[in-house]
Formats: structure tokens, C-alpha cells, sequence
């Protein structure tokens, strides 16, 4: 491999994500592509970005699970209504479900009403389902670690709850003083530096996610040579 390509937290924006991946001229045969996971929520294409994930996994990318995977996998396995209402109502849950051609009529649940969780029947997304479910959390090589939110800084990564990887903040990255270079996404760069580009600590970490889904912009990071790709969002 010639190069290895990181990006994450695509969060439905299919048009951004094919764009970057024309843009840094991927080909499966010569470069590792490494996706962070937040492949769903808030954008308007999650079935789409994940059709593309499992095709772009199929040949060869390194594919991790994210928050919003975790919270999707807990409001669609359980009948538990925080899952479900913190999902729908505050994460974006809707729009994932309207990509694969659900109505709010059928899966938003009247405050009013006792709690009774929709049941929604897709092929595609009990397969979409599966696949986000078998996800891994980590990757480690030599120099680097990928995570989607990133590391505790006392605690080895492999005894480390899958829940801390997908969701830790500033307790990471204020703290983190590992020799492995940690590259993230989960938090938007722009709280990290005040822009959406790219984000490289003093603390060997390399925070990627540029809020797309917000108006900001999909990045991607190329190892070794630290070289940086973006797409703008034009909300």
C-alpha cells in the first residue's frame, strides 16, 4: 500500500464523500482506506453513505463503529423509549430513517401516548443493521491507533469499554500522553481549533472530523506524508 487515507463522520453527506474520495484519487488496490465510523444521522443519505461503506469495505477498507452506529444499533435492537426518543429526537434518527423511506407517521411517537416502539420492516436496513453491529471499535499499528472518539489516557486501549472509544471527549484529548499517534473524529474540529480543518496536537493527536453535516467540511488526512484533502459543504 502506498498510501493509507483516513475520514469519518460522513453522517449521511453521500455527494461530500464521493467528491473527497474522487478528489484524493482513491483506488482500493494502492491505498488503505481507514472510515471512523458516523456514517449515519442528521445528513439527508444515511442508506446511501452506508451502501457505499460496505461496497468500499468489500475491497479492502478498514471499517470502525461510531456513536451514532451505537445509538442507531440501540434504538432499532431494543424496545427501550430513551434509547429510541434520544435517537428520533435529538440525534438525527429521523432523517436516517426517511432515507430508507419511512415517514414520521410511522416511527414518531406523540409525547402524549404511552410508549409503544414502531415496528419497521426494510430488508435493507436489517442488513444495514447487521453490518454497523459487527463493526470493530479500534485499530492499532505500530504508530498510530484510529478510534472514532478516541483513547482514556490510563487505560490500555484493548481493556478499554467499547462505549469510552465511541464517545470520550476532553478527558482524551486534554489528557491523552501515549507514544501512539491517536487519530480521531467524534468531535468537531472546530472546538478543538476554531476551524473545521484538520486538527494536529501537541499531544500526538490528529482530530479529522470537520462538522460537514454542520456547514463545515469532510476531511481527509493521508499517512504518512500528513498531507490533507477537503470537500466544503455548501449549506
Amino acid at each position: 500500500m502506498k498510501r493509507t487515507l483516513v475520514i469519518s463522520d460522513i453522517h449521511g453527506e453521500i455527494e461530500l464523500f464521493e467528491r473527497l474520495l474522487t478528489d484524493v484519487n482513491y483506488d482500493s488496490s494502492h491505498d488503505q482506506l481507514i472510515l471512523l465510523g458516523d456514517y449515519v444521522d442528521r445528513g439527508a443519505n444515511s442508506r446511501k453513505v452506508l451502501e457505499k461503506v460496505i461496497e468500499l469495505k468489500s475491497k479492502g477498507a478498514l471499517v470502525l463503529k461510531g456513536n451514532h452506529e451505537d445509538m442507531m444499533i440501540k434504538a432499532l435492537t431494543t424496545d427501550e423509549e430513551r434509547y429510541w426518543k434520544n435517537w428520533i429526537n435529538r440525534n438525527g434518527g429521523r432523517t436516517t430513517l426517511e432515507s430508507y423511506g419511512f415517514t414520521e407517521s410511522e416511527f414518531v411517537v406523540p409525547e402524549d401516548e404511552e410508549f409503544n416502539k414502531p415496528k419497521l420492516h426494510s430488508e435493507t436496513l436489517d442488513w444495514h443493521l447487521e453490518f454497523i453491529q459487527n463493526l470493530d471499535h479500534f485499530i492499532e499499528l505500530e504508530e498510530y491507533i484510529f478510534v472514532h472518539a478516541g483513547v482514556h489516557p490510563n487505560q490500555p486501549i484493548k481493556e478499554t469499554a467499547p462505549y469510552t472509544l465511541m464517545w470520550i471527549r476532553e478527558e482524551f484529548y486534554s489528557a491523552y500522553s501515549g507514544q501512539k499517534t491517536i487519530v480521531f473524529g467524534h468531535t468537531p474540529t472546530k472546538h478543538l481549533h476554531g476551524t473545521h480543518s484538520i486538527f494536529f496536537g501537541k499531544n500526538r493527536i490528529i482530530g479529522i472530523d470537520g462538522g460537514a453535516v454542520f456547514g463545515g467540511q469532510l476531511n481527509c488526512l493521508e499517512l504518512p506524508s500528513l498531507e490533507v484533502y477537503s470537500v466544503k459543504s455548501d449549506k
